[in-house]
């Protein structure tokens, strides 16, 4: 945020040092982090949590909209933003500060097959019905924006590789790639962090913020304690659950006209509370 303030540093810095990430530091750990994994049913959680968790709050804001008759525009940003969670960007060196590098691969796993494919496809179906933009999604488009998104293709690639070690070239490079991820995320974090609070949306800010940071999280953990289910994979899964909304789908809202006062609102101060709140997730995990 300070470095925002330096003339040197363009507006386009933080869009800049996103697609860094995406094309190069994120494939790059993914290719790292996933032949890591050992297979066992607990992979079942970090994937398919991500859509219990959809599924959770697009139910809860469905029935909060229609007591409190919010806007169309409200309801179609909080739906996008408050079942998909800031799980790359943030999730990924959040975990890694408060798990360890160990663990990365199960925020990876939560990522790519649960927000990522959630924002590809849900997300799409969300502005289609709720949003301005002339352009409205197919079949072909979204199974395109899957199939073409780079940390993707890595998820996929290390799949395959998963059996045959890498050269210690190979790993070395990738290590150094991976290493950018967490400074420059948070960098480029930082240059779109916007605090802007208006009257109108403070409501229904503090209605989202509440469901994303907290109800989401504790839904998680009450759920798999009923099931019975622990670990480290299961407590990784419960902590991408507790993430604030993610960047990416606000800035899809705000081209769809939906509130973007909100949208900027829920985003930025998502991600500062997210610095309290996670901390006392992880507290509850142990």
């Amino acid at each position: 945020m300070a470095l925002k303030r330096i003339p040197d540093f363009p507006d386009e810095t933080g869009n800049i040092l996103n697609l860094f990430v995406i094309y190069i530091s994120l494939p790059a750990l993914v290719l790292l982090k996933i032949p890591e994994l050992v297979f066992s049913k607990n992979l079942l959680v970090p994937a398919f949590m991500p859509w219990g968790m959809l599924l959770f709050s697009f139910v809860l804001i469905q029935i909060l909209s229609r007591l409190l008759k919010w806007e169309r525009a409200t309801t179609g940003c909080l739906l996008l933003l408050i079942p998909l969670g800031n799980t790359s960007f943030l999730g990924i060196p959040m975990v890694k500060a408060f798990f360890g590098d160990n663990a990365i691969p199960y925020a990876l796993l939560y990522d790519q097959l649960g927000s990522f494919l959630a924002l590809a496809t849900y997300g799409s179906l969300i502005l289609a019905f709720y949003g301005t933009g002339k352009s409205k999604p197919t079949i072909e488009s979204v199974v395109k924006k899957v199939i073409s998104f780079p940390p993707f293709i890595a998820l996929v690639l290390a799949f395959i590789l998963k059996a045959f070690p890498y050269p210690p070239v190979a790993v070395s490079l990738l290590k150094i790639l991976a290493s950018t991820l967490v400074p420059l995320v948070m960098i480029a974090v930082g240059f779109q962090l916007t605090l802007r609070l208006s009257r109108e949306v403070t409501s229904q800010l503090c209605i989202g913020l509440s469901i994303k940071l907290i109800a989401a999280p504790l839904a998680a953990l009450l759920l798999c304690k009923l099931a019975g289910l622990e670990g480290e994979a299961v407590q990784v899964s419960i902590f991408e659950a507790g993430m604030p909304p993610m960047v990416s789908a606000g800035a899809l809202a705000i081209l769809a006209n939906l509130s973007p006062p909100l949208t900027a609102a829920l985003v930025g101060i998502g991600i500062i509370l997210s610095f309290a709140t996670l901390p006392m997730l992880y507290q509850m995990l142990l």
